[in-house]
């Protein structure tokens, strides 16, 4: 029997199943300990007492022990209780391989990133003197930024030659050998030593290998066959269908490499994984391609992002923007505020995944078919309602239904009045957490009943001030200030209103050159929102930020560390940390909290982007390049249904500029200077996109005029890797001495009108 949630096993609580395999059951879980989860692979209780799988399941978890490598899944611990073996493992965000390419093939770009990956890992494997013999797409694990290689149960040892003598002198034949003539694998992705019962060495991980880089790039594998017996006689004598055949262009070294791996003879085949990769990285991502191969591809292409954990193994929920269905269309704010609440109340709940507010509202206004939406998100069911508030009538409807066939798991029509709406929102989590088999913790159950004793008029001007803060320029900050103002004149006990009054003072402080007076609000506002509710993470993210600017880093630290704690699927506890560390020149935890940003909101450009930055700064190239792909194509995306927002214009424009595409990155700066052309952040990133053009006096000229209309953030310009061609520059310094010397007097810089500001949104604040 599966393990029950909040079962015990040592120091481990069970959140919730991942998933299932021959060797064991994986369990999302919590160390008590160490407060952070981790993942939990338990041997099935039918092998508590079979030797044999004992053996294999410690030999596992030695053998990935012994490979500190960020291309292999880390292990932290291993035990037995109440008759169970299990193992505790690093929890990884993301999805495998072979879910990403059921039967269609990636781009070349894409295959090649995660090829260079999986080799990097598995070359790591070889130089211990360890073979994996089961490499293949489910034993591949996407994380977003980086590629990991899982379920190392059927490695062994190395001993026959191939390894170096190093190598082999290190090496220690595990307790459990394979016997000649016994298959070990899964046949697909086997070598033909494999197949006739041989022993493996490195060279067998490179024929699977070798598949599964087939796969990718044709969407099929290159052995088939009816029955296994059928498979191993393919896999014996049988030459795949040639890659040409697939249509698509790609370099033709890369299908060198595929060949040669898949290559009958181990003798004629790379033979380790340190072959493979030193011949991958050879390949540029801007090749010449084979011009007989089919027509060419111009999109941008990214290592695949998944939409966070692995929810096909889990329940996983995605909330639309609920339709609004008044006769004022100003009612918006109102329907987007409850899914957004319901987001937020069921991102809580141990063990259920919820897809972002970025994710889920980027099909708003979209009638696309609920199958599609829940593949699009890796969301196994889909919240979707409508509200029509007429006065202080509700009439709300909500329906959950089956990502996989359509049919609805539960609906229900509400008819209330407005000061109902927490008790609906409370039912529709109830009924959720109900159908998915979820528990809602006390913890949950203390966020909905602090929601309830809230005043609906205060709680109505709260969405009002969140709709306009996701906006995010000057206006719409100030218009939002004073809706949160409303909102706590009329409850003086609404935290979560205090900590967006909070971050709408310290951000118009900071980016829009707003009076020092900004500042020590911002300061009390996080204290009052602390002080109502203790638990709540948006309040100790406001509390960071104004400590932040206040200059008290190790606070701020603290409390960006609690939030994470609090509420470890918030985009902002991580997003606003990272800016921190940037400004304190923190760069190493600014690009890992970036990165972590980018898992928790897998559909945001800003993160990317301002992490690729971060990256190149440090040196670390390949990482960035990587990531400045994902933020572009997230850019991209962004805007098919926000064409005029400047901001993913001018950060797009400098992603553009670090992938050699210097005139689509001109193209995006004209466009955003047309919506936005006197904002001082849209000025500022498009100095960043100049400077990395070479456009020198152009970059300067638009920084000059960033600081002239209120942008006075000097920690952040002196650490921006965009200016490095401009640390040499005069202009440049006299510009950060002038910033020291006499920065712009608060609140002096005249508010210009600018064109196309008053109903742009972006699903992020900066």
């Amino acid at each position: 029997m599966p393990l029950a949630a909040h079962t015990l096993l040592g120091p481990y609580e069970i959140l919730g199943m991942l998933g299932t395999g021959g060797m064991g059951e994986v369990y999302r879980a919590r160390d008590t300990r160490l407060d952070r989860e981790v993942a939990l692979k338990v041997l099935p209780e039918r092998f508590s007492q079979d030797a044999t799988a004992l053996a294999r399941f410690h030999r596992e978890a030695k053998a990935v022990a012994a490979l500190s490598h960020p291309g292999i899944v880390s292990i932290h611990d291993i035990g037995s209780e109440q008759g169970r073996t299990y193992v505790v493992m690093e929890l990884l965000e993301g999805r495998t391989l072979g879910s990403y390419i059921k039967n269609s093939a990636l781009d070349w770009r894409s295959a090649l990133e995660i090829a260079i990956g999986t080799a990097n890992g598995l070359a790591a494997a070889h130089a211990k003197g360890i073979v994996h013999r089961d490499i293949k797409p489910e034993n591949i694990f996407l994380t977003g930024t980086s590629v990991k290689i899982l379920d190392f149960g059927l490695a062994r040892r190395d001993t026959q030659g191939i390894m170096s003598k190093r190598s082999r002198a290190k090496s220690a034949t595990l307790s459990l050998e394979t016997q000649p003539g016994v298959l070990m694998g899964t046949v697909s992705y086997m070598s033909p030593e494999q197949v006739r019962g041989q022993q493996a060495d490195a060279r067998s991980d490179v024929f699977a290998f070798g598949c599964v880089l087939y796969e990718m790039l044709t969407g099929s594998r290159p052995f088939k066959g009816e029955t296994s017996a059928d498979l191993m006689v393919s896999i014996l004598h049988d030459a795949p269908p040639q890659l040409s055949e697939s249509g698509a262009r790609r370099p033709a070294e890369l299908d060198r490499i595929v060949s040669r791996c898949l290559e009958k003879e181990p003798g004629k085949r790379f033979q380790s994984a340190k072959e493979i990769l030193a011949a991958l990285k050879k390949i540029p991502f801007k090749s010449t391609l084979d011009e007989s191969a089919g027509p060419a591809h111009s999109e941008t292409v990214v290592l695949p992002r998944p939409s966070s954990t692995q929810a096909e193994e889990g329940p996983s929920v995605a909330v639309l923007p609920f339709v609004n269905m008044s006769s004022d269309k100003e009612n918006e704010y109102f329907s987007d505020g409850l899914a957004e609440e319901l987001i937020n109340v069921l991102s809580k709940i141990k063990g259920l995944h919820v897809a972002s507010r970025t994710s889920a509202f980027a099909f708003k206004g979209k009638n696309e078919d609920v199958r599609q939406i829940g593949q699009q998100l890796n969301v196994k069911t889909v919240l979707e309602g409508s509200v029509r508030k007429s006065g202080n009538r509700l009439r709300i409807t909500a329906q959950l239904v089956n990502a996989g066939d359509g049919y609805q798991l539960w609906s229900e029509t509400y008819n209330r009045q407005l000061e109902d709406v927490f008790a609906i929102q409370d039912e529709i989590a109830q009924n959720i957490a109900k159908a998915l088999q979820v528990i809602l913790s006390e913890k949950v159950k203390r966020a909905l009943e602090k929601a309830r004793a809230v005043d609906v008029e205060a709680y109505d001007f709260y969405l009002r001030g969140m709709q306009c803060f996701h906006q995010f320029n000057r206006k719409s900050l100030e218009q939002a200030q004073q809706m949160f103002l409303r909102a706590i004149e009329i409850d003086p006990g609404y935290a979560r209103a205090y900590a967006g009054l909070a971050d709408c003072y310290s951000l118009l402080y900071k980016n829009w050159n707003a009076p020092r007076e900004n500042l020590e609000l911002a300061d009390k506002a996080s204290k009052k929102a602390l002080e109502l509710d203790p638990e709540l993470a948006e309040a100790h993210i406001a509390r960071g930020v104004a400590l932040s600017y206040n200059g008290h880093s190790d606070e701020s630290e603290k409390e960006f560390e609690t939030a994470v704690k609090l509420n470890p699927k918030l985009f902002e506890a991580y997003y606003f940390y990272a800016r921190a560390c940037v400004t304190l020149g923190k760069l190493v935890e600014a690009a890992r909290l970036f990165d972590q940003a980018s898992q928790v909101g897998p559909e945001d450009y800003q993160a990317p982007l301002l992490g690729a930055a971060v990256l190149a700064g440090l040196g670390r190239h390949d990482e960035a390049q990587q990531a400045y792909r994902r933020g572009v194509q997230a850019a991209e995306k962004h805007l098919e249904l926000h064409s005029d927002d400047a901001r993913a214009l001018v950060l797009g424009a400098t992603g553009w500029c670090q992938l050699g595409e210097p005139k689509r990155a001109l193209d995006w700066v004209r466009r955003a200077l047309a919506v936005d052309p006197d904002e001082a952040m849209t000025l500022y990133n498009v100095a960043c996109a100049y400077a990395l053009m070479g456009r020198t006096d152009e970059a300067i000229d638009c920084l000059e005029k960033a600081v002239d209309n209120g942008y006075t953030h000097k920690e952040w310009i002196e650490n921006d890797a965009d200016f490095k061609s401009l640390h040499g520059q005069p202009r440049f310094q006299a510009l950060l001495q002038s910033l020291t010397d006499s920065p712009p007097e608060r609140g002096k810089v005249k508010a210009k009108k600018k064109k196309g500001t008053g109903k742009k949104k972006t699903d992020r604040k900066r």
